[in-house]
């Protein structure tokens, strides 16, 4: 499982970057590793969180991408006659899945890259919350995700094949499943990897920054600088919901 890579690696990256923040497991810094530290435990939070956001995010881009292909085959493409679809609407549709998908991924890339920065500026033991955070809801929620979206396909597979039921009300339910199954499965999961990997990757790097900024120049500047980072993060997840929602034609 790839997801499970993801979390090995992450481990490595995580302790490196503990190892770091304590200067060798001093029991000093140690103790800041605590849920009674609550820097620790809103980073906890807050992992969890973007996991949740993501598998969202992720789930709305590819729904939107569907449904304005849709839209266009039941414009421009005749289903019912014999006639295949021309070359050039079937590129159309292609281009249409590759613009939506391209922009959701865009959303979620500079959210990610920024709440790293953010929270990696803001306080160190909060960030090593957040990564901790980032892989165990990761892990879980993939194989979640993973898991019920196999279960809705297989479901509509057992009444296609087994029961034979297409055109039943049954077979409609588990169609509308499959539609829920298939970005579950496909998207979210599988994506949930590189989300992790980069996170821990990345943030080992960005704390490291913020730590030396803020020994030479004071907390004063990387408090400002975390503050900005959230706020354009929080511009990125707007966009990844509202810009990518499905509005009525007027």
């Amino acid at each position: 499982m790839l997801i499970g890579t993801a979390v090995v690696g992450a481990t490595t990256m995580i302790f490196a970057t503990i190892v770091a923040l304590t200067h060798g497991l001093q029991p000093q810094f140690i103790q800041n590793l605590s849920l009674m530290h609550a820097p620790f435990l809103l980073g906890i939070i807050a992992g969890g969180a973007v996991i949740y956001w993501f598998t969202g995010a992720s789930a709305q881009a590819v729904t939107t991408g569907a449904y304005r292909a849709v839209e266009f085959i039941k414009r421009n493409i005749k289903l019912e006659g014999v006639e295949k679809a021309s070359v050039a609407d079937s590129k159309k549709v292609v281009a249409i899945c590759t613009q939506y998908a391209q922009k959701g991924m865009l959303n979620i890339f500079l959210t990610v890259f920024f709440a790293t920065l953010a929270f990696a500026f803001l306080e160190p033991f909060f960030f090593v919350g957040y990564l901790i955070s980032i892989a165990l809801f990761g892990l879980y929620q993939a194989i979640f995700m993973a898991n019920a979206g196999g279960a809705w396909d297989n479901a509509k597979k057992v009444v296609e094949t087994e029961l034979r039921a297409k055109g039943t009300d049954l077979h409609a339910a588990t169609v509308v499943g499959d539609t829920v199954g298939d970005p579950f499965k496909d998207t979210s999961s599988v994506a949930l990897n590189p989300i992790i990997k980069f996170t821990t990757l990345f943030g080992l790097l960005a704390v490291s920054l913020a730590v030396n900024l803020s020994q030479k120049h004071g907390s004063g500047l990387t408090t400002v600088l975390a503050a900005v980072f959230f706020v354009i993060s929080m511009f990125f997840v707007y966009r990844s919901f509202y810009g990518m929602r499905i509005e009525s034609e007027r």
